[in-house]
């Protein structure tokens, strides 16, 4: 079966997410970070945030919401039993911080099929409540192809 690639260019609606200060020091203590900026809110203001800064690949928590449904989009067409992570990118923007409300919109960028391995890549973008782009990440997800 060939690739679906008039899927490409396809875009999901926004996922929101509401950035919790919990949620940054849970995180932050899972990944094994020790920078206070990460848990402490006097730190993080003495710094000059307005509360605990997220970690940078906090992104996936933000972000992540916003591939599922691209994934599982039978447009799309992912064999999930076959499917393995590929890979993650990032750019960063402006820093995001506890009490931020984070809009994030994916697209499907590409759909490629090589050497028995279909290659699926989506792009989200996330804008914080100012409309800044906080972060532009790129997901790589390959799916080995049935014999």
């Amino acid at each position: 079966m060939a690739a679906n690639t008039h899927a490409i260019g396809k875009s999901y609606p926004p996922a929101s997410y509401a950035v919790g200060r919990e949620k940054i020091r849970e995180f932050a203590a899972a990944v094994s970070e020790t920078n206070p900026l990460y848990f402490d809110v006097d730190a993080a203001r003495a710094a000059g945030y307005a509360d605990v800064v997220a970690p940078p690949m906090f992104a996936v928590v933000y972000a992540g919401r916003a591939v599922t449904p691209a994934l599982f989009d039978p447009e799309v067409g992912i064999d999930f039993p076959r499917m393995l992570h590929g890979g993650q990118e990032f750019r960063w923007g402006p820093l995001v911080v506890a009490g931020d409300e984070i809009s994030t919109t994916a697209t499907v960028k590409d759909i490629s099929e090589r050497g028995g391995m279909r290659f699926y890549v989506f792009e989200t973008a996330s804008t914080n409540q100012d409309s800044a782009t906080v972060c532009t990440g790129t997901w790589t997800n390959i799916v080995r192809v049935a014999a």
